[in-house]
């Protein structure tokens, strides 16, 4: 019986050892799977933050590049005639004179704009190869109602919608803005014509549609 007892002994501390084992195995094994999926959750949070952010990055500068293109556009500078348009010095500008240079031995004709600033009046001048491309502002001219001039010069139109534009000013040109104070000093029906390029805006003409 104790030789008997002696090997149930034993092979009750076999088996609890391998029980152990297969524990130890199994909760190492939980252990690692659990490691892995926190890496892989971490790793891919980190890779869908930087995705998000490189598109976001992509559409902000698609955004930005297609909102200034919007302003201009491409135009070969020798196509460009007098009272036609021209950006110089980042300024749209009207074209009062254009010359072009006879071509040379090594090199194209150059076509040379004078131009006044459209907002401004100031005078600006250009030397360009006339198969170079110049950038043309998009220009254009919206008439609006008259509705009130503000003690700080602002004025307020009416637009097609019903609703008003107030956050122009009167024009800088003196005898524009004599008109327009006078006219409506006089109780007239005004109309003023407000051009717009590149992000700017002025009032340039008025028209007199007579008493109110």
């Amino acid at each position: 019986y104790s030789h008997f007892f002696r090997r149930s002994s034993s092979s009750w501390q076999l088996h609890r050892l391998s029980l152990s084992f297969i524990f130890s195995l199994s909760l190492l094994c939980s252990l690692s799977l659990s490691l892995v999926l926190c890496v892989s959750v971490f790793f891919f949070s980190k890779l869908s933050i930087i995705f998000i952010i490189i598109m976001s990055d992509e559409e902000h500068h698609f955004e930005s590049t297609d909102a200034g293109a919007s302003k201009t556009y491409p135009q070969q500078a020798g196509t460009i005639r007098k009272n036609g348009y021209i950006v110089i010095k980042q300024r749209a500008c009207k074209v009062v004179e254009v010359s072009t240079s006879k071509t040379g031995k090594h090199g194209h004709a150059k076509c040379h704009f004078v131009a006044i600033d459209i907002f401004n009046g100031k005078k600006l001048e250009d030397i360009v190869p006339s198969s170079h491309n110049c950038d043309v502002p998009h220009v254009n001219r919206t008439d609006y109602q008259l509705i009130d001039i503000s003690e700080d010069g602002f004025v307020s139109l009416l637009t097609e919608n019903g609703s008003t534009k107030d956050d122009l000013k009167l024009p800088t040109d003196d005898a524009l803005y004599t008109q327009i104070e006078n006219g409506f000093n006089e109780g007239k029906d005004l109309v003023v014509t407000v051009m717009s390029a590149m992000g700017e805006e002025q009032i340039c003409a008025l028209k007199d549609i007579g008493p109110k």
